[in-house]
């Protein structure tokens, strides 16, 4: 399991910083992309990406994206009910086959939802470990903290 990184704030308000890491490989890659209908040699076909640009495979933009958005889900769950509301990525770099990241989301503001619960904004990025920044996004997500 990936580690995961928060902040020592307890409550889910503005501020608080959740991430984990994630490796990439040319097998996950390829069945990643294949899975979601993509079939992009520059990610299933490592002969033919490897006389491209990138030098090798690269991961989809649903690969990336899905991962920011399920980090989500998963690291906010079991503090809460949780639902994505909307996401928005700036695709920055590709994002190699062979390539360990970071993902990471910080929650900017915290609004009432008129029929109860919350309405988190989000702004979140995969960088590369170097830091290299590959992907930014932003997000909503409908979150109701657990009471007990």
């Amino acid at each position: 399991m990936p580690e995961v990184y928060e902040t020592d704030r307890p409550d889910v308000g503005a501020g608080y910083r959740f991430s984990r890491t994630h490796t990439f490989d040319e097998a996950q890659v390829r069945a990643f992309s294949l899975a979601a209908g993509d079939e992009n040699p520059l990610h299933v076909d490592a002969g033919y990406a490897s006389g491209t640009r990138f030098g090798g495979l690269i991961a989809s933009a649903t690969h990336t994206t899905s991962l920011l958005m399920g980090l989500t889900a998963t690291h906010l769950s079991p503090k809460g009910s949780v639902l994505g509301m909307n996401f928005s990525f700036d695709l920055l770099r590709a994002v190699k086959a062979t390539e360990s990241v970071l993902l990471e989301w910080v929650v900017t503001s915290v609004d009432a939802r008129p029929k109860g619960g919350l309405r988190l904004s989000l702004d979140g990025a995969m960088r590369a470990l170097d830091g290299r920044t590959l992907v930014l996004a932003q997000g909503h997500v409908s979150f109701a903290p657990r009471t007990d």
